[in-house]
């Protein structure tokens, strides 16, 4: 039966985001499915199930078939398994990253038109378990992602059954009883990254160690001691395990080390490839080096569309810097008149494949200007063609800043801090970081006779921002480079605020 059951899974039939936990119960039953690091929440793949169930009909008890549903929780392994109980009851669930600030929350719910925002999964644990699932498609909207967009505010980005389960049902083919394995990790459930990376873990049949705040010393200390298998993490991240002595820690354990949402530093993947291991044989002890994945994706892709796995003992990954794409998708870099560009040479990369967004929850223009007619997505990443179909990332199109793996829109923060009524016009503009990979500075021109020191500008945009986008420095201006069409010099801002 439990073989039947991993068939059903891997085939997909069926399978969307109000099943996938009874189905993988049925499969894993009493194993463990994930425990919280600090003796938090722990479960088995059954008590999951019972508590899907369970607050699905706490949901339906509140909401009516197809009302989108905010889950503004702490970050934690309870968000997912609500993500998977308000899919259950028919209901559209919209989960929130923890670091968004109050008027984000506001702007999130009104946006989607929430008709109930759950902040803890104790207010449905009373509930009246829900039954089956109501029945859905592969190509409905199983879930409204937000996240910061070009034009200003959080957008409600539209994906699919198929698109945010897609190849994960896959994993559970792997022989997860065959050996012991568990996985490291500590991303925000919110994020795609981290959501995917969940769903994976899920599927796979593979325990999790879930870190609901990433602490480097503590992620260290239990790999070490539980040695388990796999971590999980983006580079800044792998750059703060470094800092807490990684290198002085026995990681042997460790067989694969995965990267996503940013680009990883070759030397920095190649030094956590030593510290892991092949494998570990008696006597002997550790033999060879971990191997290293890193995805490429984004929200609007309904996570990872690529994989560049670096093997033991092999210097580079296979592919470009972007990776293989996975089965089903496909990539093509074009010029500004949408013509793909010739062999080694460079213009905006763009996408397609089962994930792909339908679109943007309320916004026809921005789904317009993301989708081509024919069902490509502009990904407003740069690309170079390279020889037997690879492709290398060459920078971003959109003044977007990767810091930590979250992507920081500078229109966005612009925009915030011009409502500041002393603030005639700001840049925000990204600046190298050891640990985060880029960190967001603002340049900003000020009213007359105002003293910037005396702002508190910090504190006042992380009123109205998340944590992450908020400018970790403010430098006044008397003016803002500029092109001969007033448009901003972003490069140039960028000397000016390191100078």
């Amino acid at each position: 039966m439990r073989f039947l059951g991993r068939l059903e899974l891997a085939w997909g039939r069926g399978l969307t985001l109000g099943v996938l936990m009874e189905r993988l119960a049925a499969v894993h039953g009493d194993r463990r499915l994930v425990e919280e690091a600090g003796g938090g929440f722990s479960v088995t793949f059954a008590q999951a199930a019972e508590l899907v169930d369970q607050w699905a009909g706490g949901i339906a008890a509140r909401t009516e078939p197809g009302d989108p549903v905010v889950l503004a929780t702490a970050n934690g392994y309870e968000q997912f398994l609500l993500t998977l109980a308000t899919s259950r009851a028919g209901r559209v669930p919209a989960p929130i990253t923890s670091h968004m600030s109050k008027s984000e929350i506001t702007h999130v719910v009104k946006d989607s038109t929430a008709a109930l925002v759950v902040k803890s999964a104790a207010e449905l644990d009373n509930a009246e378990p829900f039954g089956p699932a109501v029945p859905a498609d592969g190509s409905d909207i199983g879930a409204l992602f937000y996240t910061s967009g070009t034009t200003g505010k959080p957008k409600g980005t539209q994906l699919t059954h198929r698109g945010l389960l897609g190849g994960m049902s896959l994993a559970s083919l792997l022989p997860s009883g065959l050996h012991r394995d568990e996985i490291v990790l500590g991303l925000p459930v919110a994020h795609i990254f981290g959501f995917t990376a969940v769903v994976g873990a899920a599927c796979a049949g593979i325990p999790v160690l879930f870190f609901p705040k990433f602490n480097p010393v503590a992620v260290l200390e239990a790999m070490e001691s539980r040695r388990s298998t796999i971590f999980v993490g983006v580079p800044a991240m792998y750059r703060m395990l470094v800092e807490a002595g990684a290198a002085d820690r026995d990681l042997t354990s460790i067989r694969l080390w995965i990267s996503g949402a940013d680009a990883m530093p070759t030397e920095l993947a190649s030094q956590f490839k030593r510290f892991g291991a092949t494998l570990t044989l008696p006597v002997v002890g550790p033999v060879g080096e971990a191997a290293f994945a890193e995805g490429y994706g984004m929200v609007e892709t309904g996570g990872g569309v690529a994989v560049r796995i670096s093997p033991p003992l092999l210097p580079m990954g296979l592919g470009g810097s972007l990776g293989l794409p996975l089965p089903g998708n496909s990539f093509k870099v074009v010029d500004r008149d949408g013509e793909e560009v010739a062999r080694g040479a460079v213009g905006e990369l763009l996408l397609s494949g089962p994930g792909l967004l339908k679109g943007y929850h309320g916004a026809p223009e921005a789904t317009a200007a993301a989708l081509t007619a024919d069902g490509w997505l502009h990904t407003g990443d740069l690309a170079r063609r390279g020889i037997g179909g690879m492709i290398n990332f060459e920078g971003r199109l959109k003044d977007v800043i990767k810091r930590g793996g979250y992507s920081v829109y500078a229109l966005e923060v612009e925009q915030t801090l011009e409502e500041h009524p002393d603030i005639l016009e700001a840049a925000v503009v990204p600046v190298p970081d050891d640990r985060d990979g880029e960190l967001p500075v603002a340049a900003v021109r000020l009213r007359a006779g105002v003293d910037l020191d005396e702002l508190g500008l910090g504190a006042w945009a992380l009123e109205r921002l998340s944590s992450y986008k908020v400018p970790v420095r403010f430098v006044a201006v008397e003016d803002l480079p500029r092109t001969g069409t007033s448009k901003v010099q972003r490069r140039k801002v960028i000397a000016m605020v390191q100078e």
